[in-house]
Formats: C-alpha cells, sequence, structure tokens
C-alpha cells in the first residue's frame, strides 16, 4: 500500500468516526427513560432489585426496569392490561408494579 493511500484510508476512518460521535449526542436527546414497558429481558438497563443491566428484567412491564423511547411518548403508550384487569402505562420513575421477588 502506498502511503498516499494508507493516508487516505485513515482519514476516511477518523472521519466516520467523528461522524458516529456527532450524531449520537442528538439522537440520544431526543430520548427518554421509560419504565414500566419493556418486555422481560428486553429493558436497556438497571434500575433496580431484579435488574443489573440491559436484558435483565425478569417479567414483562417490570415497573422498576426501563427501556429507552422517543421523548414524549412514554406517559402514552399502549399496553396490555395487568392479569388483574389494571391498566398499565409507562412512567418516567420507577414503579413498584409487577417487580419480581428479588
Amino acid at each position: 500500500m502506498t502511503s498516499m493511500t494508507s493516508r487516505l484510508v485513515l482519514g476516511v476512518s477518523l472521519a466516520g468516526a467523528l461522524g458516529a460521535m456527532a450524531v449520537t449526542p442528538v439522537m440520544a436527546q431526543d430520548m427518554e427513560k421509560c419504565f414500566g414497558v419493556s418486555l422481560a429481558g428486553k429493558n436497556d438497563c438497571a434500575a433496580g432489585p431484579g435488574t443489573t443491566c440491559a436484558g435483565t428484567s425478569k417479567v414483562d412491564y417490570q415497573g422498576n426496569a426501563w427501556t429507552l423511547v422517543p421523548a414524549g411518548t412514554c406517559l402514552t403508550m399502549e399496553l396490555p392490561p395487568a392479569a388483574d384487569g389494571m391498566a398499565r402505562t409507562g412512567s418516567l420513575e420507577a414503579l413498584t408494579r409487577d417487580v419480581p421477588n428479588a
């Protein structure tokens, strides 16, 4: 490989990495943590007893497990009712419902 080709490959790689870094914060700003909406094993990270990090929630709609959702959609997400018929909604704070014993 010539030195010009090596520089070109390095430059393209660096430009791609910088471009990815520039896009990531914008996407993160348009997202919010929404508790109680993820399916078992599909949460984004730790939230409390019964979770340690991504993918560790034990039950569907576990109240203390969160998932990133588009900002402004958490409180209006449609979820199936609980087994007792009670309505479920997402929350911007951890919930105590559907939390398995630690």
